[in-house]
């Protein structure tokens, strides 16, 4: 089951009332049922993270960014599509993007963020357009930004920061919406066909504007985000990742592993080939060979060494899986950080 942290405020509200409703014996809508039980699975699954990044859950859970930071391609015209099956099919064009671009996000999504109605200036009476813009925003300080992504507060970082971000910016995020096979063939059909698929989906930028007022540590810097965005926050499709483990690991793989596995609470190992998802390739795909391999699973073994360094993980081993040509691996691993649910069954156990 998906980690269903947090409820918005609106929702936390609501299941409390609920609960006490339920409290006096008051018959509930299957809805309410819902909402309630969600609440207290939400309750259950918290692990106590301190300042986590709250953040839409294709973001977490997506291979739109590719473990690397050097080498990446910056042509215009770049367009690649990313697929997690089950989770995700993302379409990224404008750019590569990689491991820091990633961390730059995460930091943004660790610090508050404001719904922000503005006039739409291109509205016209009679025309099919709002009248109003909605998105959502943060509103920080250079310092506070550099201290969310775990960097130095020095002035020679600010710089980078803007760069990093400005090339978010220049990147647009074709999102085919559908969880279940049927919907990934669906896209997948139409794709070849070189059609738009048959279904909801959106396109824009992660972020949409970036303003600042000084190039001084506390000089304010407001990130305005984009529509994709909004749509992902107001559907309350969010997680909470663990930021202090993302930015204290080393691995480009285990940056791009670690939202994955922290944002699936009842999760106790993952198959190379999700991992190979996530990392934006197939395993078994053309140009792949058994060297090729081979270095991926060196390379998962360095990341789930660098979560256990980083206090994500408490342990964790390697299966190998299959036979002969089908030879997979297997990695299963315990998460350091236990969840309400098995603190409240330890402390029952003591008692």
């Amino acid at each position: 089951m998906a980690d269903e942290l947090p409820l918005t405020l609106k929702q936390q509200k609501q299941a409390n009332r609920l609960r006490l409703l339920s409290l006096a014996k008051r018959p509930l809508t299957e809805e309410q049922l819902r909402l309630l039980e969600r609440a207290e699975r939400s309750k259950q699954n918290r692990r106590g993270r301190k300042k986590p990044a709250v953040m839409p859950d294709r973001l977490a859970r997506t291979s739109a960014f590719t473990p690397r930071r050097q080498g990446l391609i910056t042509d215009s015209n770049f367009v690649r599509v990313y697929e997690v099956p089950g989770y995700s099919v993302v379409e990224v064009k404008g750019r590569e993007l990689g491991s820091q671009h990633r961390d730059a996000i995460y930091a943004l999504f660790r610090l508050p963020r404001i719904k922000v109605t503005v006039p739409n200036p291109e509205y016209r009476r009679g025309r099919l357009l709002s009248p109003i813009k909605i998105h959502y925003e943060t509103r920080t300080t250079w310092r506070e930004l550099l201290k969310a992504i775990g960097r130095i507060e020095h002035l020679n970082n600010l710089l980078t920061m803007m760069q990093v971000l400005s090339e978010v910016r220049q990147v647009n995020f074709i999102v085919h919406q559908g969880k279940s096979l049927k919907d990934m063939d669906r896209i997948h059909k139409a794709r070849a066909r070189e059609m738009l698929p048959n279904g909801p989906g959106s396109v824009s930028g992660l972020i949409e504007n970036i303003e600042w007022d000084g190039g001084q540590l506390d000089s304010k810097i407001v990130v305005q985000f984009g529509p994709t965005v909004l749509q992902m926050i107001e559907k309350a499709a969010l997680v909470s990742i663990n930021a202090d483990v993302q930015f204290r690991l080393k691995s480009d793989h285990a940056k791009t592993f670690w939202p994955f596995i922290d944002s699936q609470p009842n999760f106790t190992f993952v198959d190379e080939e999700r991992l190979a998802q996530l990392a934006g390739r197939d395993l078994w795909g053309e140009g792949e060979t058994s060297a090729t391999r081979a270095q991926f699973r060196k390379e998962c073994r360095e990341a789930f060494k660098d979560m256990q360094s980083a206090s994500g993980l408490s342990e964790w081993r390697e299966e190998i899986t299959g036979t002969g040509r089908t030879k997979s691996r297997r990695y299963h691993y315990e998460h350091a950080a236990p969840r309400q649910l098995e603190l409240d069954l330890l402390g029952s156990k003591i008692a």
